[in-house]
């Protein structure tokens, strides 16, 4: 069987066993998200986190693109400590089927495009909650909202698909990674100083007393954060989703969309 010329590989292999999900499914999934994914990707380089046997299997992370890959597939060369190495760029849906074929499930974006890699034209806090505290964790994002609104930023609101949200703003793209990652460190520092109750910028776990983990640490060069629609290899098939900030209150957890429900809420809002 092919979709968008690319022949799917064992079709049938189970990547969501739990949901009884197939790579042919899940190939599927991401050919009919596309046109909403790809304004996200495009431009991008990107890490792939790859199951190709099935999330039980443990998977692997991806930043160098493959010998083996296609010419049709593009790429961007990044500088490194040790040199430079070629990471995948997606622009179209059928290097985005091809990439899917090869068992992608989550596809991990930077946060400077292609062309200025070093300068950020986004901003990302990852709001990662305790165990079963996902209505302390939409308490925060509510309270980062109005911190950042006073600050003259426009944040905007996802649902990382597993257990958290992230909140994130645009920037426009005249600070290096080094200098805009003072900015959201202070930014990040001043959440705390504001809600110490609920929130904590402690990067080792024993050290959050249940309160919820501004991880700010994203915002550097090379770093990634999990793009939109993207799906995230948990049991549900949980998927990284945007929102309004009024739809907040609406949200359960956050795998609240799923590969099985994703288009029932894009068919109502759109």
């Amino acid at each position: 069987m092919k979709i968008q010329d690319i022949e799917i590989s064992n079709p049938d292999k189970l990547i969501f066993a739990n949901k009884g999900i197939t790579k042919l499914e899940m190939v599927r999934y991401y050919e009919k998200i596309a046109d909403k994914m790809l304004p996200y990707l495009e431009n991008r380089p990107l890490t792939l986190q790859r199951f190709p046997d099935g999330i039980e299997d443990g998977g692997f992370f991806q930043k160098n693109a493959a010998d083996y890959f296609p010419d049709f597939i593009e790429t961007v060369s990044i500088e490194t400590e040790n040199g430079s190495n070629l990471q995948v760029v997606c622009n179209n849906k059928k290097t985005l089927i091809y990439l899917a074929n090869q068992g992608t499930v989550t596809f991990h974006i930077w946060l400077a495009t292609q062309d200025n890699l070093n300068k950020p034209d986004k901003v990302v806090f990852d709001l990662d909650p305790p165990e079963n505290s996902f209505e302390k964790v939409k308490t925060a994002a509510g309270k980062i909202r109005d911190l950042l609104i006073n600050e003259g930023k426009e944040p905007r609101l996802m649902t990382s698909g597993k257990k958290g949200l992230h909140v994130w703003y645009p920037v426009d793209r005249y600070k290096n990674f080094d200098d805009r990652r003072e900015e959201v460190k202070e930014l990040a520092e001043k959440m705390k100083e504001k809600h110490p109750n609920i929130l904590t910028t402690a990067t080792r776990k024993e050290k959050r007393n249940h309160k919820i983990f501004v991880d700010y640490l994203r915002n550097a060069y090379g770093q990634t954060t999990v793009c939109p629609y993207s799906l995230r290899p948990i049991n549900s098939a949980g998927v990284a989703t945007p929102l309004e900030w009024n739809e907040l209150s609406k949200i359960k957890k956050g795998d609240h969309y799923t590969q099985e429900n994703i288009f029932r809420r894009l068919g109502q809002k759109y």
